[in-house]
């Protein structure tokens, strides 16, 4: 007995972010289902919402990025359903999460936003964070607002040689001082 399209997506998704210890955004997910052409991007906008209704997956918004991760109903469904995904697309999945683990991961896990703050400043948020884990968060006051788009820009580009620097030198037995 076959799924219906729409059930077997559901549970498509379900597993990817099941298999991953992070959230995945839109662009991730069905960037799986288009490259693999499983399904068109807006019966894959639906499969997205409707698990969203359903709460088997939440979202996060951040700076025009949807977040995806997995709710515990969702996982409790997708250990249910597991054996109605044909092994094939078990496959597929395994092989792309296997990979393309360490862009999924860097990609979701580099987060940088900014709000206006009450004195009329940018406080502008740069994070990197490995599963749920935080390893920085950074909060840099900024004059403008495109400064702070800059430096969301930025973010990701620079964020793994800014950490290495901030952590050599916060470790350094030169900075400790001398009594």
């Amino acid at each position: 007995m076959s799924l219906e399209p729409l059930t077997l997506y559901k549970l498509m998704t379900l597993y990817m972010l099941k298999k991953v210890n992070f959230s995945l955004t839109n662009t991730q997910i069905s960037g799986f289902f288009l490259d693999k052409e499983y399904t068109s991007y807006f019966v894959f906008q639906q499969v997205i919402s409707e698990l969203i209704e359903s709460n088997l997956v939440s979202v996060e918004t951040v700076r025009n990025t949807s977040y995806y991760k997995i709710t515990n109903d969702g996982i409790e469904t997708i250990e249910l359903f597991t054996s109605k995904i044909p092994v094939a697309i078990i496959d597929d999945i395994d092989i792309f999460l296997i990979d393309n683990k360490y862009e999924l991961r860097n990609e979701v896990g580099t987060l940088s936003d900014y709000y206006k703050s009450t004195n009329q400043d940018y406080i502008v948020t740069c994070q990197i964070k490995e599963g749920a884990t935080t390893l920085i968060d950074m909060n840099l006051s900024v004059p403008s607002e495109d400064v702070a788009e800059t430096m969301c820009n930025n973010w990701k580009d620079a964020s793994q040689e800014l950490y290495a620097t901030i952590m050599k030198k916060l470790m350094s037995n030169s900075n400790r001082n001398a009594d």
